[in-house]
């Protein structure tokens, strides 16, 4: 029960700070929030998408999941993107892999039995995708960073076929959706790739190696 305590008290500290800074800290953010950002990220609890890019609460609408995967089917991020793009307005949707992902290192190695071996079907049809450039690097670290860079293209690609945004792009809507790469090794965020209305899809590249 230590950690729950020190937990729940780091909390009273944060909002004790926040209202010395800003007494309106929190009534700002009571009735709407105002982001300008979708971030579509890995849920590895190294990879804080607020904390590394200073963002307030109301900064960013977040997504988490193992390995940054796009599902069409997935009704919860259909549903995150479906309110963010139709609702909030975003104006950018971020996918942000990060090097060293446990996700994408179990699509590599083949995961275990059960909902996480099902879960990253869509990383497995990426590596087989991109099969002989994989095959080219060393066993290990760079082989899984250089998936996870292209995992990061592949899955900006499914969401740039989404109903949601494809809807926004022939609106007009002026969205922008990034590919960005983590790297957890000096916490900084390495753009790969950037997808608008005037993207032919089929022509977009894989990223150049970040990581080498």
């Amino acid at each position: 029960m230590k950690e729950v305590d020190q937990l729940l008290l780091s909390n009273r500290a944060w909002a004790a700070e926040m209202l010395h800074e800003n007494p309106e800290f929190f009534n700002r953010n009571i009735n709407w929030q105002r982001p300008v950002f979708l971030w579509i990220g890995c849920s590895d609890s190294r990879v804080a998408p607020d904390q590394m890019t200073q963002s307030v609460p109301g900064g960013l609408f977040v997504h988490r999941n193992i390995a940054n995967l796009v599902y069409p089917d997935d009704r919860n991020l259909m549903a995150v993107l479906d309110y963010a793009v139709n609702v909030l307005e975003v104006a950018h949707i971020v996918i942000c892999g990060h090097y060293g992902c446990g996700g994408i290192q179990a699509a590599l190695d083949g995961a275990p039995d059960g909902a996480i071996a099902n879960w990253l079907e869509h990383a497995r049809q990426v590596r087989d995708d991109h099969e002989a450039e994989l095959a080219g690097l060393p066993e290990g670290e760079q082989r899984v960073n250089r998936l996870v860079e292209i995992n990061v293209r592949d899955q900006l690609l499914h969401l740039a076929g989404t109903p949601a945004v494809q809807a926004a792009f022939a609106a007009g809507k002026p969205l922008l959706l990034h590919g960005w790469v983590y790297d957890l090794r000096d916490g900084h965020i390495k753009p790969l790739v950037r997808i608008d209305r005037d993207t032919v899809l089929d022509e977009v590249p894989k990223p150049e190696r970040v990581l080498l």
